[in-house]
């Protein structure tokens, strides 16, 4: 284990040059192959470490749980319990010896399962991971004391606004898209799910022509194609179309979701929008605006919020993208007492986008800043095998690695200006506050029309 871990470090510290060119930085060559039954593959060859990341995207993720919130997690969780012929100890004891790190979730769109071994254990893996993906056993009693253990942590979660405010912000400004579903589910859906549930959600979305596998690392990527080719290529292609999801709708009033919590000496809040879809275009001079605006230590908010105004311990502004389209928010918490006082400031800070807007200064601090973040993003295998997958999944190319360098620096304080108009959202702005409702619920009127729920109500409707 000690020694999995002097290499582990050793990729970080490696595999940076890779990325480096002149001008800029670009994707590391790769290559694509879909099977006969549509398994997609995607191989890139770094041979620096002699270590494999390899990334599993399977289509469907939370947003198809139907009516059982939680399915996909449950399931995807539920690989591990046992694969093939080995029971759930005897996965765990394999990668324990080997020292390989395993782990399997779900998202909104997608769900997922990471491995990291060395090259040495490719041939003991390889065939585990195949008989994780396709032949996973559901174990019923592994999964009974899962299934507690989860529904007793749900339960717990209410106890943290921060763990759930997410939720009640999807829901709010969501209902009933699919993308408002929680992918972590609530206590009472997770308790109602079974075995044969996690069976059907498995044989319906787990199949190849719904499936992205990405392996990064020191192998050949012809040997590596016909490895995977001997364990998927009799993998039945299944005919299940993850189905396509409508516009995100677009709130016609400004809105305040109060959760109740009635012990809270705090209120933990979130304002926010529609925000911008994964492919976007414009993303990168956003992401520059935004770290300006929420997306650093000192940025505009934290600034006013935490350092000025000492209401809080942090605030930020955050985009969360999708397939088709996503979600702008800002971020804090304040003392009750401090609720109004710092909502204002932040709706305040906020408006200095379109009141004062960025000067070239301040433009030219983000941009460095945001150059100097991107390299560490992609500097390791695991790293660069979850990149692949997720840009072979929403289809956006090489180009968002490949020009960034370039796009932040093309970046002007007019195109600034064009981009807060265009995707900051202004009008109609959505709240959702987490804290005690009887101290602050006539003060928070004044932001839209109010909602109340209790935060001890089950799931995140209203």
């Amino acid at each position: 284990m000690k020694n999995f871990a002097k290499i582990a470090l050793s990729a970080v510290l490696i595999l940076l040059p890779t990325l480096a060119v002149a001008g800029g930085y670009s994707l590391p060559k790769h290559e694509k192959t879909v099977l006969d039954n549509g398994l997609t593959v995607v191989l890139m060859e770094q041979h620096e470490v002699p270590l494999i990341d390899l990334r599993v995207i399977i289509g469907g993720g939370a947003m198809v749980d139907g009516q059982l919130s939680g399915l996909a997690g449950l399931t995807a969780e539920a690989l591990r319990f046992g694969a093939g012929d080995l029971d759930k100890q005897e996965l765990d004891h394999q990668f324990d010896f080997i020292g390989a790190q395993v782990s399997s979730g779900a998202g909104h769109e997608y769900n997922q399962l990471r491995a990291s071994f060395a090259v040495r254990d490719l041939d003991t893996m390889l065939p585990i991971l195949g008989d994780m993906l396709r032949r996973p056993t559901f174990d019923a009693d592994e999964f009974a004391k899962y299934q507690r253990r989860q529904v007793a942590q749900l339960s717990q979660q209410k106890e943290s606004p921060r763990a759930v405010i997410n939720n009640y912000f999807h829901k709010l400004l969501l209902d009933d898209h699919p993308y408002a579903a929680a992918p972590e589910g609530d206590a009472t859906s997770v308790e109602k799910a079974t075995r044969n549930d996690l069976v059907g959600y498995h044989q319906t979305w787990y199949q190849p022509q719904n499936t992205i596998i990405c392996v990064v690392g020191d192998f050949k990527a012809g040997d590596m194609k016909k490895r995977l080719e001997a364990i998927f290529s009799d993998w039945d292609r299944g005919d299940s179309a993850v189905p396509a999801v409508g516009t995100l709708p677009t709130p016609d009033e400004a809105r305040v979701l109060l959760v109740d919590k009635a012990d809270a000496g705090e209120s933990t809040f979130y304002i926010g929008g529609a925000g911008v879809a994964v492919t976007n275009p414009d993303r990168v001079g956003l992401q520059v605006i935004n770290t300006i605006l929420g997306g650093r230590f000192t940025s505009w908010l934290n600034d006013e919020l935490r350092v000025n105004a000492g209401l809080t311990y942090g605030a930020r502004s955050t985009f969360q993208s999708y397939g088709q389209g996503g979600l702008f928010r800002i971020s804090t918490f304040t003392r009750t007492a401090t609720t109004v006082e710092a909502i204002d400031l932040a709706l305040k800070t906020y408006g200095r986008l379109w009141e004062k807007g960025i000067d070239e200064e301040t433009l030219a601090s983000a941009k460095a800043y945001v150059k100097g973040q991107f390299p560490p993003r992609y500097e390791t295998s695991g790293q660069l095998a979850g990149l692949l997958g997720q840009m072979y999944f929403y289809g956006y190319g090489e180009s968002y690695i490949n020009d960034f360098e370039a796009n932040v620096n093309n970046l002007t304080v007019a195109e600034t200006k064009r981009l807060i108009a265009d995707y900051f959202p202004r009008e109609n702005l959505q709240f959702v506050i987490i804290g005690k409702a009887d101290d602050i619920r006539e003060q928070v009127k004044q932001y839209g029309k109010l909602t109340e729920v209790s935060i001890q109500a089950n799931g995140f409707a209203f």
